[in-house]
């Protein structure tokens, strides 16, 4: 796993997903986010130790805590009984880490999981941490905070639709890969202007209305990146190769994405509580 990643999946696990976790609401997760930190610092010890046994090991460690964590989104939905789109988001917030945790100790293990080389294992780590958990997770908090507008319910299903159809086209081929990504940048084109538009807010201060339009303007980019990279994939045409977009799009994602938006998000929650 190259530094960057590395440090990418880190910022996830330890700082993302436990910010998340604190905006859902429910006594469960929220419990759960006060310990994330420690559950997650074997999983980010284990970024750096060369594949082995004890790689291994420290990743099953967070794998498990992923897997409580995603038990929660059954637990939920017989609690709500709602398959509502802000519902559905949320859901697949909760159960999206699971699938990076697994990524993760087969990775640090160095088996090929389903046949998919290491690389594709290492790179999926940050991707359900960021298009899963984070993105769905934005997705189904501007769907509640929009009063279930068209817009706002069509990113709070299709960030989980895509998310879906990308890992799907891992096994499929390169061509269902690419609908993935097309339903996926959808979804997060169609958050970054449910925030823009009626998200942020003159009464709001400076600095979360800062974070606001930051976390929409980079998914104008970051997600062209992610489009031209499985064309480019799917058709044979030049494209970024991983490395880049682990710079730019992971990146830009990671940073400019997830962290300003939960940190804006946070900061919502504070003023109204």
């Amino acid at each position: 796993m190259s530094v960057l990643v590395g440090l990418i999946v880190m910022l996830g696990m330890l700082v993302v997903v436990p910010l998340g976790l604190r905006l859902v609401d429910g006594p469960g997760p929220s419990r759960l986010s006060r310990w994330w930190p420690l559950l997650a610092a074997p999983g980010a010890v284990a970024l750096w130790l060369p594949r082995g046994p004890a790689a291994t090991a420290l990743a099953a460690v967070y794998a498990a805590a992923t897997l409580a964590l995603a038990l929660h989104a059954p637990a939920r939905l017989a609690r709500t009984r709602s398959l509502a789109p802000a519902e559905i988001a949320v859901l697949t917030a909760l159960a999206s880490p699971s699938v990076a945790g697994l990524a993760l100790v087969a990775e640090r293990s160095g088996h090929q999981l389903f046949g998919f080389d290491l690389e594709i294992l290492a790179l999926t780590v940050p991707h359900f941490h960021f298009a899963g958990f984070a993105a769905a997770l934005v997705a189904g908090l501007v769907c509640r905070a929009s009063a279930d507008r068209p817009a706002a319910r069509c990113a709070a299903l299709s960030v989980p639709l895509g998310t879906l159809l990308v890992l799907v086209g891992y096994f499929v081929d390169d061509w269902a890969e690419l609908a993935g990504a097309v339903v996926l940048t959808a979804g997060m084109w169609a958050v970054a202007l449910v925030t823009w538009r009626d998200v942020r807010d003159e009464r709001q201060d400076r600095t979360t209305r800062t974070l606001l339009a930051v976390s929409a303007a980079v998914l104008v980019a970051t997600m062209l990146l992610a489009l031209s990279w499985a064309l480019g994939e799917a058709t044979g045409l030049p494209h970024p190769d991983l490395t880049w977009m682990a710079a730019t799009h992971g990146l830009g994602n990671a940073l400019g994405f997830a962290l300003c938006a939960v940190l804006a998000w946070r900061r919502l929650e504070e003023t109204t509580a």
